[in-house]
């Protein structure tokens, strides 16, 4: 428990650290560029303890419910059907085709489509994220789980194993790790998807808020709206790494 309150404290550190590297570079370079549509990290700021209590804070949980929603239902379709696609070859043999001509394609392409048949409201945000992260959360478990050993399936299964407990015992285990990984990469691809997203046909969320304010030639409220989207994905990163922390204890045993 020392041990992990330790690595807890340093990633926190490396945060604040970076953090303060950032407001750093951005004073310098608000200072270098000396104009009034760039502005200072204390004017943002200010900006965003003002409209947290109002609106910004509204367009903040419209944004994380979109992402969050979206990310959860991405890991319950495409963990147990990339497990059993790694797993059972029929199954395989029958989606990796259909998985491997709707992967490459640019599922923005589909927002037009979504938009018609969902409307403007949160059902197309999160069915477009969802459309998005699926495939890679799909993919990278199909992967992970290929890459388990033979012998260990053979194990459990000469002691009396049966095909669910491989799932729960060997299966599952062997490919979290590259599973949290997958998120936290779908992440960055969530929330730069639910900006373009949010901005466009659109009332609510961040992304409205920051092309509202930009529209409106006020900065200072633009770069508050994109503080909390930062600080939104900094916090689902965040979320992640304990998830990882609990569930893969094992990766973070110390070597004697």
């Amino acid at each position: 428990m020392t041990h992990r309150k330790r690595e807890l404290q340093k990633q926190l550190l490396g945060y604040f650290g970076a953090g303060l590297f950032l407001l750093i570079l951005w004073q310098y370079a608000s200072w270098a560029l000396k104009t009034p549509l760039f502005p200072t990290p204390g004017s943002a700021i200010r900006a965003t303890a003002r409209l947290l209590n109002d609106n910004l804070g509204k367009h903040l949980w419209v944004s994380t419910y979109r992402v969050v929603a979206s990310t959860l239902i991405s890991l319950l379709l495409g963990l147990p059907l990339g497990l059993m696609m790694g797993y059972e070859r029929r199954i395989d043999r029958f989606l990796a085709p259909l998985i491997y001509i709707l992967y490459p394609i640019p599922k923005i392409v589909f927002l037009p489509l979504i938009l018609l048949f969902l409307g403007l409201g949160d059902q197309s945000k999160i069915f477009l994220i969802t459309f998005i992260v699926f495939f890679q959360i799909l993919v990278t478990t199909r992967d992970a789980v290929r890459k388990v050993p033979a012998e260990t399936i053979s194990s459990l299964r000469s002691l009396g194993g049966s095909r669910g407990q491989v799932y729960r015992y060997v299966l599952l285990p062997a490919s979290l790790p590259d599973v949290l990984t997958s998120l936290r990469l779908s992440m960055g691809t969530a929330i730069a998807v639910l900006f373009f997203a949010e901005s466009f046909a659109t009332t609510e969320g961040l992304g409205y808020f920051i092309m509202d304010a930009w529209s409106r030639a006020a900065p200072d409220e633009m770069f508050a709206g994109i503080i909390m989207m930062a600080l939104l994905g900094v916090g689902l990163f965040i979320i992640v790494d304990l998830l990882e922390t609990v569930l893969c204890r094992w990766q973070h045993l110390r070597k004697p």
